[in-house]
């Protein structure tokens, strides 16, 4: 039983292991197809650039995503501690006690 339960489980191992080379290997239709963002319905200037600018030079797009993100991050940093010093918790003069 050991046996037969140990080749099940390596045939299993065998066929997780091939199962996506073997889906790759059907993506030759797929090489044809161009992902395009569409522009016909925004109206919104902002979001009409992004898109113009995702459709035709995707690494100032992918420059502009990068930008914005640490942005945002740094807008949403401080207004998290502007809202925690005024609840109290002030992060800025806390004591780090190590053991």
């Amino acid at each position: 039983m050991k046996k037969i339960a140990g080749c099940f489980l390596t045939f299993l191992t065998m066929l997780y292991l091939w199962l996506p080379a073997a889906l790759w290997a059907g993506g030759e239709k797929a090489v044809d197809l161009v992902v395009v963002a569409d522009t016909r319905v925004l109206h919104s200037s902002i979001m009409k650039y992004f898109s113009e600018l995702y459709n035709t030079n995707i690494v100032l797009f992918a420059v502009w995503a990068v930008v914005l993100t640490a942005a945002y991050g740094g807008i949403l940093g401080l207004l998290m501690d502007f809202i925690m010093s005024r609840t109290g918790l002030d992060l800025k003069s806390r004591k780090i006690v190590e053991h």
